[in-house]
């Protein structure tokens, strides 16, 4: 509507949504592909990692990862961090994304390393820009959740150089999750915004249980948003020879020396976790506790935990036979397996791998990888 200076008026409401929905699609959201899923071992291998595996949809991880950004973000704005071999296969699975999306990683260095140098990249495309970081291979059901949330927090990270975590809700005293304690006042409870007391990675059974009774802890969720120029700076302050290491492949991006000086220098940082490295130091860290329903499939417990099951809660997936068992996850495509009498256990039966491993133990599958590894027994990898 007119004013009375005959000058066009928007009213603040309609300004406000315009403005949330400019600033969501100048966001740059980063997809880190580059984890092995050793948890979900036998399925997840060094060549068909979880993120691109069918698990419980009709499409991969990383795709519907992908399908969810997309709709709060220009295509053009999500980049993959992975090495050379996955982006080939990502490509083939998700085609639209332009080769330079891609942030080749030359070996795997946890999230710190990965997380430094998609900012810098970020930071050479806009040096103001918002930057969310994101799983591959996590589950979210609520889009439109997800999307408020995402909105929520980049309007935090736009102040000063805060840090944001996106919290889930504990379920179960698991070890496998970094956890996240936080303090309410009085705007958190408007706002939803919580800041950060402490940040916990992957504690022990006694400790997670503890966690779990206190009840203001929650899983870190593995997502992040911040801007570019903000984690870089506290990279700098907590982890500064990786910091020299980004600043010298940043001052060779976009040149032809670019290939040689990621590789030196990649050669001579230190793998690190972003949890660790940066988050449990920081002190302007927030976290937002998700409203969405949130799992990483980061175990075959927590597969089992959201999936259908029959009358003796059990679920079956291929050729089985079931005798006076419940609470069971039995996969076995291509052969026959029975069981009897066993209770809360996962029984994964592949054509050269067999894993049998209770629902309590299920973070311990990483340890047979890492065993199979020490014994050079690269077949099952």
């Amino acid at each position: 509507m007119l004013g009375h200076d005959g000058m066009l008026k928007i009213s603040t409401s309609y300004l406000s949504k315009l403005d949330e929905e400019i600033i969501m699609k100048s966001m740059y959201h980063i997809i880190l592909a580059g984890g092995s899923g050793s948890r979900f071992w036998p399925k997840s291998r060094k060549n068909t990692p979880k993120q691109l595996l069918k698990i419980i949809d009709d499409k991969t991880m990383i795709r519907l990862t992908y399908d969810r950004i997309k709709k709060i973000s220009d295509e053009n704005h999500i980049l993959v961090v992975a090495s050379r071999e996955l982006c080939k296969q990502i490509h083939e699975e998700i085609p639209e994304i332009r080769e330079e999306n891609y942030i080749i990683e030359p070996s795997g260095k946890n999230t710190a390393p990965a997380i430094g140098l998609a900012a810098i990249h970020v930071f050479k495309r806009n040096p103001n820009a918002i930057m969310g970081v994101y799983p591959a291979d996590h589950i979210i059901i609520g889009d439109s959740k997800f999307e408020n949330v995402i909105n929520k927090a980049q309007k935090k990270a736009q102040q000063k150089e805060s840090l944001v975590t996106i919290g889930i809700k504990p379920t179960h005293p698991a070890t496998g999750y970094g956890y996240i304690q936080y303090e309410i006042h009085k705007k958190s409870k408007i706002d939803g915004i919580c800041k950060v007391k402490q940040f916990t990675e992957k504690p022990d059974i006694k400790t997670a249980k503890e966690f779990l009774k206190n009840g203001k802890f929650l899983w870190n969720g593995g997502m992040f948003v911040w801007k570019a120029e903000a984690i870089l700076l506290q990279i700098k302050t907590y982890i500064p020879r990786l910091y020299q290491s980004l600043n010298i492949i940043n001052k060779a991006l976009s040149t032809s020396k670019y290939e040689h000086q990621l590789k030196k220098e990649w050669d001579l940082i230190y793998p690190e976790s972003i949890d660790y490295g940066i988050l449990e130091k920081a002190n302007d860290v927030y976290t937002i506790q998700a409203d969405f329903k949130w799992n990483d499939l980061g175990t075959w417990r927590s597969l089992f935990n959201m999936i259908n099951k029959n009358n003796d809660q059990n679920h079956h997936d291929g050729d089985v036979i079931s005798i006076q068992s419940k609470n069971n996850l039995i996969i076995s495509p291509n052969k026959l397996t029975a069981v009897v009498g066993i209770e809360d256990v996962s029984v994964i039966n592949l054509d050269n791998a067999t894993l049998i491993v209770s629902h309590e133990q299920s973070e311990l599958v990483k340890d047979v990888v890492d065993m199979l590894k020490s014994l050079n027994r690269n077949d099952y990898l």
